[in-house]
């Protein structure tokens, strides 16, 4: 065992113990995947990452540092709030990038970019997403306890981790949500899935004006405003979609604070079809306590970027 530098970040919020919560294990150097796996289950958080020296493949592509990413039981390839919370970390760290406002973090889908500005954000990796049969959205709907006429759109969703996605027809509908998690276990495990995401756009119309007018003042939170702007802009507005997900973490099916890698491809579906304009922002974590907020914009090249504040609240070492 030898002392390691280690901090636990919060994600996809300002204020500290109000978003999702990440242990990072800066130097993860000689650590077997039992190891790491022991640790990440130690902790008992949603995820536990540990950084690395890139692979020299990903150095000779820009890559300034490789994370591997656990839950409780399993690796995950891509993972929203870790990607985010380890960044933030790697920096407060003191971490440099190659690029001046550009971070490249090495993961098993390969390389994700970061803009590094008053709040991060990460471009959401390629998506592979299909219609999915009408027996699997019964059965999640009678495990959510929706009336399948609840359902607008659904889809499956796989960016890294394979998801599904279902889209409301209203916010109230989502924050009155009681699922039957044994069911919705059940259902998931048959269909392969790790989670299931659920969402409302408020008003049901993504041209709303309303949507329009918060879409362009998110677009202006990518190209440098002030952190003292961004935390107004956070605080001051509406979110414009409203986000739960449930994932199985080995032991059962729980619900996650605030889901980065679902928020992307989420967005990522929803502006393709016209259901929610190109920048707007989603809280996640309402019945549960929590105050996320994820950033969503696409720029003029297609790339969605997925962005979110993060706060350290524990810095020190731990043995491993």
């Amino acid at each position: 065992m030898q002392q390691r530098p280690f901090k636990q970040v919060d994600v996809f919020t300002a204020t500290p113990y109000y978003g999702n919560p990440l242990a990072v294990v800066l130097d993860g150097t000689g650590l077997t995947d039992d190891q790491m796996q022991r640790f990440a289950r130690w902790t008992n958080l949603s995820e536990t990452t540990f950084l690395l020296q890139p692979t020299a493949a990903g150095a000779a592509r820009g890559a300034d540092y490789q994370v591997r990413i656990f839950t409780t039981s399993y690796e995950m390839p891509f993972a929203g709030h870790p990607t985010l919370g380890s960044c933030h970390a790697w920096l407060d760290h003191g971490g440099v990038p190659k690029t001046a406002g550009i971070v490249v973090q090495e993961c098993q889908v390969g390389l994700v970019t970061i803009r590094h500005a008053a709040r991060n954000a990460f471009a959401a990796p390629a998506l592979r997403r299909s219609d999915a049969a009408p027996e699997l959205v019964q059965a999640l709907t009678d495990a959510l306890g929706l009336p399948r006429s609840a359902v607008l759109a659904s889809q499956h969703l796989n960016n890294g981790p394979s998801h599904f996605g279902l889209l409301l027809d209203s916010q109230q509908r989502v924050l009155d949500l009681a699922p039957d998690f044994s069911q919705l276990r059940a259902a998931m495990q048959g269909a392969a899935i790790t989670g299931v995401g659920v969402a409302s756009v408020h008003g049901g119309e993504a041209a709303s004006v309303g949507l329009i007018v918060r879409s362009n003042r998110e677009a202006r939170a990518f190209t440098g405003i002030s952190s003292s702007a961004s935390a107004a802009v956070n605080s001051q507005e509406d979110p414009d979609v409203e986000v739960r997900f449930f994932f199985d973490h080995g032991h059962g099916v729980g619900e996650d604070p605030v889901t980065g890698s679902f928020n992307a491809s989420l967005a990522q579906w929803l502006i393709a079809e016209g259901r929610a304009p190109r920048s707007y922002m989603a809280a996640q974590g309402t019945c549960i306590g929590v105050q996320g907020r994820v950033h969503i914009h696409q720029d003029a090249s297609g790339q969605v970027w997925v962005g979110g504040d993060a706060v350290t609240c524990i810095s020190g070492t731990v043995y491993l």
